[in-house]
């Protein structure tokens, strides 16, 4: 095997074949995983979720993680919002020319891991090879079929006045991360990304109850992001308490000093969810036993007040709206 990717790795023939048998298939390699043109699946479930999402993030290994592992955690988490059991995946890569074996081993590695940990099998997939500088270094797409589980059926139109807005865990580590990542401001923090698979985390609710309205992945543009959509999406208001939203002491001095919001930093590993109130305190302590939800907090509540419209109770005991998330949010992570 080369130790570099070079523009015949995608061509087709015997170099495409050794970097798909010697990476992709050593790592991926599974009962359902195919070398004819499609995946021939059994899905059990009358009804399923269907997603797919493309994964572009500078610089590609980040602490807590890599593209790979993004990619997948992605995937898996947007058919957990929708309470689908992650079952299938299939995986495309655009690799740069150049790019080192080793990488392309380390981050197929990553995304191996991380379907084992979801408990998904990625059954089918693509690579292409790109000439230097016209992609960075790797770009994926990954594609998921989850089967919908009975009696749960979360949507953001489905938020009800007063409902309590949940978050499963501390918020803006991500987005965070990928900003000190790129070593632009001298910063030194020991901030890892929250980046995590969540249906083991979302369907351990499901034990204790199946009455979660909404469930929404705190991705691009963070949980304010997520609010803003949620509250035009059910035309109800929001209302939160910043004292009450969890956030890393080191992602709170980082967000500080470059006067950002962590609000609106993106999360790869926490979820907003809205349930009814009275459900509220049994799922947060359901949330604080698991292992990527420790920090897991109500936030707030749904109102019948100003539709469409979040405010936040800030620090000194005063509410104002919360400033609507502009064109170009920093850092851009994708």
């Amino acid at each position: 095997m080369d130790k570099m990717i070079t523009l015949a790795h995608g061509g087709g023939g015997r170099k495409t074949s050794e970097l798909i048998n010697n990476i992709f298939r050593k790592h991926l390699g599974n009962e359902e995983f195919t070398s004819d043109d499609a995946a021939v699946l059994e899905p059990a479930a009358k009804k399923i979720a269907f997603t797919t999402d493309g994964f572009i993030v500078t610089p590609w290994r980040f602490p807590g993680g890599n593209i790979g592992k993004l990619s997948l955690c992605g995937t898996v988490n947007d058919l957990t919002c929708m309470g689908a059991h992650p079952k299938w995946l299939s995986c495309a890569c655009v690799i740069e020319e150049g790019t080192p074996v080793d990488d392309v081993e380390e981050i197929v590695r990553a995304m191996a891991e991380t379907a084992i940990e979801a408990g998904v099998h990625i059954v089918c997939g693509d690579t292409k090879v790109a000439g230097r500088g016209q992609v960075d270094h790797m770009f994926i797409t990954t594609t998921g079929i989850g089967e919908l589980q009975d009696g749960i059926y979360p949507k953001g139109s489905n938020a009800t006045r007063g409902d309590a807005v949940i978050v499963t865990n501390d918020i803006g580590r991500h987005g965070c991360t990928i900003l000190l990542s790129r070593d632009q401001y001298g910063i030194d923090a020991d901030i890892k990304s929250d980046c995590a698979p969540l249906w083991g985390t979302v369907s351990s609710l499901f034990t204790i109850t199946k009455n979660l309205h909404t469930i929404r992945d705190a991705t691009r543009g963070g949980v304010g992001t997520v609010l803003y959509e949620l509250a035009r999406e059910s035309n109800k208001g929001i209302r939160i308490d910043r004292s009450k939203i969890p956030v890393d002491p080191a992602v709170a001095g980082v967000c500080g000093m470059l006067g950002l919001d962590p609000l609106y930093l993106a999360c790869e590993g926490t979820m907003v969810i809205l349930a009814p109130m009275d459900d509220a305190g049994k799922i947060v302590e359901k949330l604080h036993s698991g292992k990527y939800s420790r920090n897991a907090a109500v936030i707030g509540t749904v109102t019948d007040d100003e539709p469409g419209k979040v405010f936040v109770k800030t620090d000194v005991g005063t509410e104002m709206i919360l400033p609507e998330p502009g064109g170009e949010l920093l850092p851009r992570i994708c």
